[in-house]
């Protein structure tokens, strides 16, 4: 019989548990220590800190689900043990005087050690004295993930050095996406993670479950702050200096250019072109990176909206199918740079009036001079400076943001070269 079937030392309806759940919802650390160090009896007593299994009291409040014929027989139990209670909240003197006291480092009754707590929180001191106690620092925790893949925040990288000074596996492969703990730094944006990881001899080109990279992981992962985007792109400058292929493709066929241009990010397409990533590229879908990024643009810091629309074109992509066009304008209408880079990439492009119509009203008077002459081209050809631009274009193809710069030409003209928008169309 497993821990989770027999009955807790310390069940949920005990006086213990809750003045232990008081104490550390009002953050009373003198009291939590109280009840854990001296109160709590075996060392490794079994505690019951959450159980929402209505089906075993009747005149429980059934949830919604439940009541829709949608609920699973599945419930939330939470138990833990003292060591597990003072590792995640970072107690370092309780973790000692419990270990002092034989406590076992790796008891898992609700499926994660004291180990994994400590890791979760960030706490370098537990997880130093958990090892240095005989701590597996591979143990997998209930969701199949060692100590290392739980370290997921800033906070965490002095947890992750002290594991693999006691022997974790850098390249170990596990949980649900068989990531790695390179993955999981990607994933979470840590460059200083991934920095040690591959010192240590991480694979930077390492597949998981999903057919991803770490670099691959890093371009899809969701970055909402300034901090995290920053983050972020160090760490991928990281993985391509450490030979991280620009260009390798994930089971969809989706290469790190795509998600980047997915996550509206134009400083790590920027440095993804550079690298060599195709501009060109299909996933199974039949999308491309710029399909990707005219679909996110809104998404985009107001200032740099079209720059991974203009580096796409200079580093040779195909433009949309003319056809087509009508169907981005409606999607981009709002935002008339990345109309006008993208105009500006055919050599001439038929305008119809009948355009107008996907363009909101209230758009067009925000951008009432850009929209005058868009729509005016639709009766004059473009001017002969534009058909220049367009065959010095097609000439340098996939070169252009490399060739482009090395003209005898002033700064302007080179600008104009490259697409960069001026508010009007001639």
């Amino acid at each position: 019989m497993s821990s989770w079937d027999l009955p807790p030392d310390y069940p949920l309806s005990s006086d213990f548990v809750r003045r232990l759940k008081s104490a550390l919802a009002t953050g009373d650390k003198d009291t939590v220590q109280e009840l854990i160090c001296t109160e709590a009896k075996p060392v490794d007593a079994v505690i019951e800190l959450a159980n929402d299994d209505w089906m075993k009291e009747p005149s429980a409040q059934l949830p919604t689900g439940a009541l829709l014929g949608l609920w699973t027989l599945e419930y939330k139990r939470e138990l833990t043990t003292p060591l597990c209670i003072a590792a995640a909240h970072g107690h370092v003197l309780c973790v000692r005087h419990l270990l002092s006291r034989s406590a076992d480092p790796d008891a898992s009754p609700g499926g994660r050690a004291a180990l994994h707590e400590a890791c979760l929180g960030g706490h370098t001191a537990c997880a130093q004295l958990l090892l240095q106690h005989g701590a597996d620092p591979d143990l997998l925790n209930a969701e199949g993930l060692a100590p290392l893949h739980l370290c997921r925040t800033p906070a965490s990288l002095g947890c992750a050095q002290a594991l693999l000074e006691h022997g974790a596996t850098v390249q170990l492969e596990c949980g649900p996406g068989r990531d790695t703990p390179l993955h999981v730094a990607a994933q979470h944006g840590l460059d200083e993670h991934a920095q040690l990881y591959l010192v240590r001899g991480a694979r930077v080109d390492a597949r998981n479950g999903r057919g991803e990279t770490a670099l691959s992981a890093a371009c899809g992962a969701a970055t909402p702050s300034p901090d995290e985007q920053a983050r972020c792109l160090r760490l991928c400058a990281l993985l391509l200096r450490g030979g991280a292929a620009a260009d390798a493709r994930d089971e969809d066929e989706r290469s790190p250019l795509h998600k980047a241009c997915g996550r509206a990010r134009p400083s790590l397409c920027t440095l993804l072109l550079l690298h060599g990533a195709d501009a060109g590229a299909l996933d199974y879908g039949g999308a491309s990176p710029l399909a990707r990024a005219l679909q996110t643009v809104t998404c985009a810091p107001p200032a740099a909206q079209h720059r991974t629309v203009q580096a796409l074109l200079n580093y040779g992509s195909p433009s949309v199918w003319p056809d087509a066009f009508p169907k981005v304008l409606r999607t981009c209408a709002q935002v008339p740079a990345v109309v006008e880079v993208l105009f500006n990439s055919y050599t001439q492009l038929r305008v119809s009036e009948s355009w107008l119509e996907v363009v909101p009203e209230e758009v067009y008077q925000t951008h009432e001079a850009f929209y005058r002459s868009f729509f005016a081209l639709a009766h004059t050809p473009r001017c002969l400076q534009h058909l220049c631009r367009s065959t010095i274009r097609k000439l340098f193809g996939k070169k252009c943001f490399h060739l482009v710069p090395q003209l005898p030409l002033p700064e302007p003209l080179q600008k104009y070269l490259l697409l960069e928008p001026e508010g009007v169309l001639r």
